[in-house]
C-alpha cells in the first residue's frame, strides 16, 4: 500500500507518495519546479519541465519516472522524481 502525501517546499504544494517496495518517496517533479521557480501558473510550471525533461534526455540524462500519480487535473500519469 502506497502512503500518498503533501509536502511544502518554499510554500508550495508538492505532491509525494510512498514507495513501500522500493522504501522511498517520490515527488512530482512539475510541481517541484513550480516550487523552485516560485511559479504562481501550474500550466507554465508544466511547460517548463516538458521543456527540461527533453532537454536532459538529449544530453542523455534519465532520472525521472512517468508513474501512476493522481494529478490536480486528475490525469494519473505525473512525471516524478525519487528523493535520492
Amino acid at each position: 500500500m502506497s502512503k500518498k502525501s503533501i509536502r511544502f517546499f518554499n510554500d508550495r504544494e508538492v505532491r509525494a507518495v510512498w514507495d513501500e517496495e522500493h522504501s522511498k518517496w517520490w515527488f512530482s517533479a512539475t510541481d517541484i519546479v513550480r516550487a523552485i521557480n516560485d511559479e504562481e501558473d501550474y500550466v507554465k510550471a508544466g511547460n517548463y519541465w516538458r521543456w527540461l525533461k527533453k532537454k536532459l534526455t538529449t544530453d542523455g540524462i534519465h532520472f525521472v519516472h512517468p508513474r501512476p500519480m493522481y494529478a490536480s487535473t486528475l490525469r494519473r500519469r505525473v512525471d516524478r522524481a525519487d528523493s535520492t
